[in-house]
């Protein structure tokens, strides 16, 4: 006799990026499993591997999610790990008036948003009619942050930052993929004033990121403190 067939419900979140809505199912225990060898293993191929297959399956809409930005894709593994959990997650934190006391408090995930920077843009001018568009880092670098939890050398951070220009325009002039290689990009960058420079980290220090505020009163005190958490991993911390 066949087993009985399982019905998954499924949910409906808009994307932080472009209000695009989609819909989602809760990550299946096998599909859990899989995750979680990964990052037993170590290795980084698996890993990252199983990161993309978990979201591409549980994303029931057709959209490609290796070109989502990393917010998009922290924005979705949140919700769906609270289908597939629960909405509710336990976090503990020092009562800031005494730096001592311990509290738990209990934090909605429905209510953690993806927070944007006032005057936030991926467009930079460094002057007048000159500038580059950037690119959000996508999901190799959202496995690389949250599962791998990599730090990337001085290096690498050049590397990094040079492959993530999209475009460098000048008057009518626009300079791409199409037109410039990795190379020339990188040597562009290394060509940039440091206070050129700073703009761009600018850009990734205001980047759209995963965000919630909330307070706890010391019960020793009845002092209140604020908080502020971002970054997936700090949800599960």
């Amino acid at each position: 006799m066949a087993l009985p067939t399982v019905a998954y419900p499924t949910y409906e979140l808009d994307l932080p990026s472009n209000g695009k809505s989609i819909k989602y199912r809760p990550f299946l225990v096998k599909e859990e499993k899989v995750l979680l060898l990964a990052l037993e293993s170590g290795d980084e191929k698996q890993v990252t591997n199983a990161v993309k297959d978990l979201i591409k399956n549980c994303v029931l809409t057709r959209i490609k999610v290796e070109s989502l930005p990393s917010f998009d894709l922290e924005y979705i593994f949140l919700k769906i790990r609270a289908a597939s959990i629960g909405e509710t997650i336990t976090l503990t934190v020092t009562c800031l008036d005494d730096n001592e006391t311990q509290v738990e408090t209990k934090i909605n995930i429905n209510e953690v948003e993806v927070y944007k920077a006032e005057g936030h843009s991926n467009k930079i001018i460094f002057d007048t009619d000159f500038g580059i568009v950037m690119k959000y880092p996508s999901m190799q670098e959202f496995v690389d942050r949250e599962f791998l939890q990599k730090e990337m050398k001085t290096e690498e951070v050049y590397d990094f930052i040079s492959t993530s220009i999209e475009q460098i325009f000048q008057g009518e002039e626009i300079y791409d993929e199409s037109t410039t290689s990795k190379k020339e990009f990188k040597e562009f960058l290394e060509k940039l004033t440091t206070k050129q420079f700073e703009q761009i980290q600018k850009f990734y220090q205001t980047a759209p990121k995963l965000q919630h505020k909330f307070s706890v009163t010391n019960p020793n005190t009845g002092e209140e403190s604020e908080y502020t958490i971002e970054g997936l991993q700090n949800f599960f911390a």
